[in-house]
């Protein structure tokens, strides 16, 4: 049986992890505020955690990971940053971003340091980060938190004193990147998903003992010790996840990339391509340009319905604080670098992007909520 923890604080889930991890105890479910009549149920003696998805690919599913994946994760991310250390947990445990952190602290001996709950704010970032002990000190964040920290001159300051800062859970803007190298954090950024314990590709490489390759729709492949043995109640669902390639199991993934010279290159995710007068967008592509520009903070393209072009690209832009937002004209002539398609026909301005999971875009919300505001202005 799984072992349930709502809420739970990291003093608690940590001897549970420990249990887990050793085969002593059962298998561990973090659950969130929004899991509620989430079911357990018996899992492989193997499995050690069961973590859910965001529910990018539709309804939410419970993941088995073993011990065996966790500690091969584990092994390979400190063999990467140089060694174990103390961790900073920043991030809701009941996501793999924020597990991952307690898993690794329990694997090193060490005892993690932990953000207050509640809203994320800087300062709440810093004093925690102060009560840090000496020696090697990593954290895991997403880019709307690191975003934050940078406009902060304390919390700028708290991220140079991390050995490395794992970004992930959403793609990362280059200048938003540019800017952290250049503060002097050292951010790592992290591919990867509940499916293969979190992370398993950093700054494009594959860690220790993973392997990526791209099939020939451009869909991008993981494989390695790291994979998930399947998911919760939900055997129909893995004969389509996972599949045996060169007698390796790999996972299927809904994103797409290329390799060069061994780097891996996330393209964005397949389902989020936007399909406009028959020419096909990649969103991620049009983003990376768009956050580039001044005065935008944050950033998504999606595609709303269209009578005439069958999809419309549409810029969603949070403008930066003080800074005047970007004009149409604006966004269409930096998209039109990538092909004259992928120039938005609609720019909205807001103060924030709905998110699912720990940071990530909620496009699906996004596109309903510029529908649902067109049938209303034309009704």
């Amino acid at each position: 049986m799984t072992r349930l923890l709502r809420d739970a604080p990291a003093d608690r889930l940590l001897p549970a992890l420990a249990a887990a991890l050793e085969g002593t105890g059962p298998a561990v479910a973090p659950c969130g505020p929004d899991d509620e009549g989430r079911d357990a149920g018996d899992v492989p003696d193997e499995v050690a955690l069961v973590v859910r998805t965001s529910g990018s690919t539709g309804e939410p599913r419970g993941v088995m990971l073993s011990a065996e994946a966790l500690v091969a994760s584990v092994s390979a991310t400190h063999q990467r940053l140089g060694g174990p250390g103390t961790w900073l947990l920043a991030l809701p445990a009941h996501h793999v971003a924020g597990v991952q952190v307690l898993v690794r602290s329990v694997l090193a001996g060490t005892t993690p340091v932990v953000v207050p709950a509640g809203p994320f704010r800087p300062a709440a970032f810093v004093a925690t980060t102060d009560t840090m002990p000496t020696g090697r000190r990593y954290t895991s964040l997403v880019p709307t938190q690191l975003r934050r920290l940078l406009a902060d001159d304390a919390a700028t300051d708290s991220l140079r004193s991390f050995d490395a800062v794992l970004l992930g859970g959403a793609a990362t803007p280059q200048a938003l990147l540019d800017e952290a190298r250049a503060a002097g954090a050292r951010v790592v950024t992290t591919y990867g998903m509940s499916e293969t314990c979190g992370g398993c590709v950093y700054d494009g490489v594959p860690l220790s003992g993973v392997r990526v390759r791209v099939d020939d729709d451009g869909r991008v492949l993981l494989g390695g010790p790291v994979l998930a043995t399947g998911y919760l109640g939900r055997p129909d669902l893995d004969a389509g996840s996972f599949v045996v390639v060169d007698g390796v199991r790999h996972l299927r993934t809904s994103d797409a990339g290329r390799v060069t010279d061994g780097v891996l290159t996330v393209l964005g995710r397949l389902d989020d391509v936007v399909v406009t007068g028959g020419e096909k967008v990649a969103p991620a592509a049009v983003e990376e340009l768009l956050a580039a520009l001044p005065g935008v903070a944050e950033v998504a393209v999606v595609g709303v319905p269209d009578d005439e072009w069958g999809q419309a690209v549409v810029a969603v832009v949070v403008p930066r604080a003080g800074a005047t937002p970007p004009t149409l004209a604006d966004v269409r002539a930096a998209a039109t670098a990538i092909a004259p398609a992928a120039a938005p026909r609609r720019l909205e301005i807001v103060d924030h992007l709905p998110t699912r999971g720990p940071g990530k875009t909620d496009r699906r919300r996004l596109v309903a909520d510029l529908t649902a505001h067109d049938a209303r202005t034309t009704t």
